[in-house]
């Protein structure tokens, strides 16, 4: 006998569970082509498994330049990320001013090859800035970091390099950059200025100092009593931090560009959100 819709409902609703249940199992049966339907389906999961690990790992692997004037402190924690694997890249050339820094006999030690950049009458042997430009070239280089480099890259460079060359930076920027503005003088800067908040700051290199787009930051706080080098110490744990996260974020891809230009690091958690 005919019954209203209305009245059906809520039998239909009490066995539909069930009546999936029952259907799933019997399709278990019946596809699993040997062995129990829970061993099918665990293989199945860790096909899928391995094929999404595998999509991951097809990500070419990028080869990095690093470039230095100093004692190579970022450039280290880059090249350890690198062995490690959190960063899916290796530095296969190291750029130097300054042939007996720190930087520089590291990158010796680890077998890393060094070269000198620019020529000057302390470093006769540095490259002009087209052999600099070959040479990067014969060496594949996907992306040039600046880590503690003081000199102002050449145009040549920032030319065949578009959008590819990165440097990090201990202030807030736009604040206290510049001409001028490195190592301790930041520091000094913003405790002079009153200035509560610091910070590094990751950004595109392009052909002036500290003027490319803002690609990352992160903030520490200015203390009351703070002295240059207690900031500059407090920055810098964060520099090594920020910059593997952006090294592992530009090896991967995850650099997408708003339309207004603005660079955003899309998240490796969650691909729907940027930062």
């Amino acid at each position: 006998m005919w019954r209203p819709f209305s009245l059906l409902f809520p039998f239909w609703a009490a066995v539909a569970p069930l009546y999936f249940l029952l259907t799933v199992s019997a399709f278990a049966v019946t596809e699993a082509p040997s062995g129990s339907s829970s061993e099918y389906f665990e293989e199945k999961l860790s096909s899928v498994v391995s094929e999404t690990e595998g999509s991951k790992s097809r990500v070419k692997r990028k080869r990095l330049a690093v470039f230095v004037s100093g004692g190579g402190s970022n450039f280290r924690s880059i090249n350890q990320a690198c062995i490690e694997g959190s960063v899916n890249g290796d530095v296969v050339v190291l750029v130097t001013n300054k042939h007996a820094c720190g930087g520089a006999q590291y990158a010796s030690d680890k077998g890393i090859p060094v070269i000198l950049f620019p020529k000057t009458k302390d470093e006769p042997g540095g490259l002009s800035s087209d052999d600099l430009v070959k040479v990067l070239r014969e060496f594949e280089v996907d992306f040039v970091l600046l880590a503690g480099y003081l000199k102002l890259i050449p145009v040549e460079l920032v030319r065949a390099y578009p959008r590819s060359i990165f440097n990090i930076h201990p202030s807030l920027l736009p604040a206290f950059g510049g001409k001028g503005y490195y190592g301790m003088k930041v520091h000094k800067a913003v405790i002079a200025s009153g200035a509560r908040y610091s910070g590094p700051t990751i950004h595109f290199v392009d052909e002036q100092y500290d003027t490319g787009r803002i690609l990352a930051q992160k903030v520490v706080p200015v203390l009351a009593n703070d002295t240059a080098e207690e900031l500059a110490a407090r920055v810098l744990r964060e520099e090594h931090k920020l910059y593997v996260e952006v090294t592992a974020a530009l090896c991967e891809d995850r650099i997408v560009w708003r339309e207004d230009g603005v660079p955003l690091i899309r998240s490796k958690e969650n691909p729907e959100e940027y930062y």
